[in-house]
């Protein structure tokens, strides 16, 4: 939420690569840092997996209620397309995270 306030800058989002690094530092200070940073992450992909975007369970948790208020299925076509832009829009923030580590590591 609050990076969409913009209380937190976009340059905050990190990769995979970023995660490692974090994970190295937490590790670093013991089996139970480590733990408690697994778990973190692991609840935070848990929440994000929710968000109503198509490609995740939240979009298709989305997609059941639309349903439900209309009283019939969503054609298949629609579906797909959907399901299309929610990639997309997932690459694109991946793509996004991985420059923001590559500039942060990198090329400081």
């Amino acid at each position: 939420m609050k990076l969409i306030q913009r209380v937190i800058p976009a340059n905050e989002i990190g990769s995979p690569i970023m995660i490692a690094k974090l994970a190295g530092e937490q590790a670093r200070k013991g089996i139970l840092s480590l733990a408690l940073f697994t778990a973190i992450i692991s609840i935070n992909l848990g929440i994000i997996n929710l968000f109503p975007i198509p490609i995740l369970d939240g979009g298709h948790f989305l997609f059941l209620a639309l349903e439900a208020v209309l009283r019939r299925p969503i054609s298949i076509k629609k579906m797909e397309i959907a399901q299309q832009i929610g990639l997309v829009f997932i690459v694109l923030l991946m793509l996004f995270a991985i420059r923001n580590d590559l500039m942060r590591y990198f090329f400081p």
